[in-house]
């Protein structure tokens, strides 16, 4: 088989939530490029439900299975964030490339450990880690927003949001008729809705992210998940739409709802601007997405719907004063094409025929330099305050 025509070979690790509505979806309709090998889940009910449902024909408890076989050229990470390093690396050490869910990891030293890996593979085996950021790949930012944003001669503000409502209530009326957990049956995660082991990997890491802040309070533990969920999906999108902040100003933490104001530099003239970053999780069922950047003479946004309600448009808006000194607005549709299946498109392209990554482990690692900035800025506001722990 040629490499044009080549057929990739997916083992997927972990099959909740995020598995069953979106990558094995997305993997059927993709099935020119992709053919699920294997799946591994600890809860045998779903992970047999799903070697059904796709036609998978491998279904295994754990994930030594999916490294050893021989058929299987990618594996999907969708396991808890706790689990992405050790699953990585040893998906590498195997000789096999890697797609892994958002966030990379939790901490700063994983992260170096998974970059070095990824290095090693690189330069022996030649596999490769593609990080899964799919509001990245999306044709209305990628190409729409990012080239309405570079026609802006400064940029005075930007804003960050991300008020997702229950997820629940998308996932229920979304059409996927995903089979998960019943509430109180298994711990559940942000990504893959169970654990592979013990907890210990968890507190590994949170003892990592705050080892020079101090123990690792409720608090703090909250703080760090919510950022490996929610802010895995905003915060990326900020740093290739903006760059990386100058300083964190403030951070305010009212679990579930969170926020911070970053300093950043225009790169034309050195003016400065603030972004405000804002993410929280009520019982309201509106998906309130966007990232929007103010100008002298123009505004854009882009926004984003829910994952889990198939077929929703992802749209640019632009206001501007016309020629005419008038106020005009435009809504820009970049594509009808959803972000997974654009992302998964791009995996092939990188993988079969050697297109550049852009979302490498390089530059996931540095969403946990923007973390740590983030905990640090907020320890700093409690001390000014009096109400450090």
């Amino acid at each position: 088989m040629s490499e044009k025509s080549k057929t990739l070979r997916v083992g997927i690790i972990g099959a909740g939530l995020v598995a069953q509505t979106i990558h094995l979806p997305v993997l059927s309709l993709l099935s020119h490029l992709y053919t699920v090998v294997a799946i591994c889940d600890v809860s045998e009910e779903i992970r047999n439900h799903c070697a059904l449902k796709f036609h998978i024909p491998l279904s295994v408890p754990e994930p030594s299975p999916i490294f050893q076989h021989p058929d299987i050229d990618v594996v999907f990470i969708l396991a808890s964030d706790q689990f992405h390093e050790e699953y990585t690396i040893a998906a590498l050490r195997a000789g096999k490339h890697v797609l892994v869910e958002k966030p990379l990891t939790l901490s700063i030293p994983a992260a170096q450990r998974m970059r070095e890996a990824a290095a090693h593979a690189s330069s022996s085996s030649g596999a490769k880690v593609f990080v899964a950021y799919m509001r990245r790949y999306a044709r209305s930012f990628t190409h729409t927003f990012l080239r309405e944003l570079r026609s802006m001669d400064r940029i005075l503000y930007a804003r960050v949001r991300d008020f997702p409502g229950p997820n629940g209530r998308f996932v229920g009326q979304g059409g996927a008729f995903a089979l998960l957990p019943e509430a109180g049956t298994a711990p559940v995660t942000s990504q893959a809705g169970r654990d592979f082991g013990s907890g210990d990997a968890l507190e590994k890491l949170l003892g990592e992210t705050f080892a020079e802040i101090g123990e690792v309070t409720e608090e703090r533990r909250k703080f760090c998940r919510f950022l490996g969920s929610l802010g895995s999906h905003d915060l990326p999108l900020m740093r290739e739409a903006l760059g990386f902040p100058e300083r964190v100003v403030g951070v305010s933490v009212n679990d579930p709802f969170y926020s911070a104001i970053f300093e950043y530099k225009n790169a034309k003239d050195g003016t400065r601007f603030a972004v405000t970053y804002e993410s929280g999780i009520d019982a309201v069922p509106d998906f309130d997405a966007h990232l929007a950047v103010y100008g002298e003479r123009k505004r854009v946004m882009i926004r984003y719907d829910s994952p889990f309600v198939k077929g929703l448009p992802i749209k640019v808006t632009v206001q501007e004063v016309n020629e005419h000194g008038e106020m005009e607005t435009r809504e820009v549709l970049g594509s009808y094409e959803d972000a997974f299946t654009t992302e998964l498109k791009e995996l092939y392209e990188c993988l079969v025929n050697g297109r550049a990554i852009k979302t490498t482990v390089e530059d996931a690692a540095m969403d946990m330099k923007l973390f740590d900035m983030m905990y640090k800025g907020w320890e700093a506001e409690k001390t000014r305050n009096g109400t450090s722990s």
